[in-house]
């Protein structure tokens, strides 16, 4: 049993000891530095952000990342060519390593999610839309790709996971697509919801509490840019469109939960000069309110990933 001291979410677990937070990974601002390699932390407890002193292995965009409860990984990627490489980032002192073994196949524009005890890394670009869904168990952090993938090819689409599935939605096939692929942990088959997003959509972002999925930003062919946070309820897979969604228009984010809330950050703003955003919006899962933090990314930027340590 976990006992959480109370206004805190500080407290021992596998991770060592380390303090529940979410991260925000690499991403492109070509009106600045071009890629990044920075890695933003930002505590649950207070929202503060710190910038971790290693960052990933290389300045990359396009990236995707999913979290156990011991390490978060950012995986695939690309810094200007397709890239394989898998950085893990242990939560207890937020060191980072390099795998020995990345994605079955480098790739840009993947998504990521996680169970209890594997990581999964699907869709992107290799050169071609893929369809690829690799599965790596956290014990021994080595890839497969699962025999069955995707139900159609496509890239920049959103990841989510509740306590028994992982979601893959939208995304960009000869289109912008509303499908949303559920994978059962169980056994890793695969269905396509009835009900998908409520438009189709390439560069969107995915987080989940335990009892629903978020989907919120990207592309859409009606509005462009789009502030839309669709909500699926894990117990049926309804869909319902948040009454409140992002602050501004916003495509290429990232997104990371805490277990009481929710955080979609940067990416990118046509209102904005230059286009890229700090932004990072928190939704209450208690009440899917939405407030903007004071403090953002430590520096603008699009095409990220996002991961977070629960602490449970």
């Amino acid at each position: 049993m976990v006992i959480r001291p109370a206004d805190h979410g500080i407290f021992a677990s596998s991770a060592g000891g380390a303090v529940p937070a979410g991260y925000f990974c690499a991403g492109y601002n070509g009106h600045a530095s071009g890629l990044y390699s920075t890695v933003d932390k930002f505590q649950f407890s207070d929202d503060s952000r710190t910038t971790l002193a290693t960052g990933t292995s290389t300045a990359k965009r396009y990236l995707a990342a999913n979290a156990s409860q011991v390490a978060g990984y950012c995986g695939g990627g690309g810094n200007y060519s397709a890239i394989a490489t898998v950085d893990r980032f242990l939560f207890a002192d937020d060191s980072r390593t390099t795998l020995g073994t990345g994605l079955s196949v480098a790739r840009t524009e993947p998504a990521g999610m996680a169970s209890t005890v594997a990581g999964y890394f699907g869709g992107g670009t290799t050169g071609t839309y893929s369809d690829v869904v690799d599965r790596s168990l956290f014990a021994d952090d080595t890839p497969a790709a699962l025999g069955t993938g995707l139900s159609t090819i496509r890239n920049s689409l959103a990841a989510m996971a509740s306590p028994v599935a992982g979601y893959f939605a939208g995304g960009y096939f000869t289109g912008r697509v509303d499908i949303v692929n559920r994978f059962l942990f169980a056994d890793d088959t695969r269905t396509t919801l009835g009900t998908g997003l409520s438009s189709g959509k390439n560069h969107p972002a995915g987080m989940a509490s335990s009892v629903a999925g978020y989907v919120g930003g990207g592309r859409n062919d009606a509005v462009g840019w789009s502030d839309t946070v669709d909500r699926f309820l894990f117990s049926n897979d309804s869909r319902t469109t948040l009454g409140t969604g992002l602050a501004i228009p916003t495509n290429y984010l990232a997104a990371m939960a805490s277990t009481t809330a929710g955080y979609f950050g940067g990416g990118g703003d046509t209102t904005a000069s230059p286009p890229c955003i700090t932004n990072v919006d928190r939704f209450l899962f208690s009440n899917d309110s939405r407030t903007t933090l004071g403090t953002g990314l430590s520096v603008a930027r699009q095409d990220l990933a996002g991961m977070a340590y629960t602490g449970v």
